[in-house]
């Protein structure tokens, strides 16, 4: 049996009585806090439009992280990848790698991250963009992985390449990180955990070896909280609750 490996997403959430550019900074005190307690990744998201969860950059925050660790490993969770170029996300994560060699993760995803008015702020061509995720997907793994791709290089160009993950919350993402050969990461903190024996057991099925994973590499997240007593823990998972039900 593989040993447990232990990772933290943080959302970047602002909290009561602080300030939203106050949520930036604490995330980037975790990911050290992070580091020097033994995690093996640090993942930051992307939200657009939300007021609670901040994070709508991850690879600017990647950045500042990686200037502030030396270990940890660094990653997106992720991109929305129908908001952008692939070429433009492989680039800046090309960039990302130069900084933190060895050390970078990214994690794309085909929601919105937000609301579909700011969506379309984002790309007026977000919706008929995720019908195309897949190719999306293809492009992005060949421009920060090859030389060239279509007759186009992505810089810079290093010995090392960020590590590609798909993210997702149903068989669809489960088939596409297969298909690809590519790590799965599943949000079952998003969905309470429905169906996640399926999706992570038709992803073992379908996996096809690719030469940087020969092996399926699925994670799962949850939501989990820590505290010093079984009480305080109590307090901070009830004071969670309300947050989502005054979201909901």
């Amino acid at each position: 049996m593989r040993e447990l490996t232990l990772s933290v997403l943080d959302q970047s959430v602002s909290v009561a009585g602080s300030t939203e550019d106050a949520a930036i900074r604490d995330t980037l005190d975790l990911a050290q806090s992070c580091e020097r307690l033994g995690y093996a990744r640090f993942w930051v998201s992307e939200h657009h439009g939300l007021p609670t969860i901040v994070g709508s950059a991850p690879e600017l925050l990647m950045a500042a992280i990686a200037a502030r660790t030396t270990r940890i490993r660094i990653g997106s969770a992720g991109v929305m990848l129908p908001h952008y170029s692939a070429l433009k996300v492989a680039e800046q994560f090309r960039v990302l790698e130069a900084l933190a060699p060895g050390r970078i993760d990214l994690g794309v995803g085909r929601a919105p991250g937000g609301d579909m008015r700011t969506a379309r702020a984002l790309n007026p061509n977000a919706h008929a963009a995720a019908d195309h995720f897949p190719e999306q997907v293809r492009d992005l793994q060949a421009w920060t992985s090859l030389p060239q791709h279509q007759g186009i290089t992505a810089h810079p160009l290093g010995p090392r390449a960020p590590e590609v993950w798909i993210l997702g919350s149903s068989n669809y993402g489960a088939q596409l990180a297969a298909h690809f050969g590519l790590p799965y990461a599943y949000a079952y903190f998003f969905v309470d955990g429905q169906g996640a024996d399926e999706a992570l057991a038709l992803y073992r099925r379908l996996y096809r070896p690719s030469d940087r994973h020969p092996e399926p590499q699925p994670t799962v997240c949850v939501w989990a909280l820590a505290a010093e007593t079984h009480d305080e823990a109590m307090h901070h998972a009830l004071g969670r609750e309300r947050w989502r039900v005054d979201r909901a």
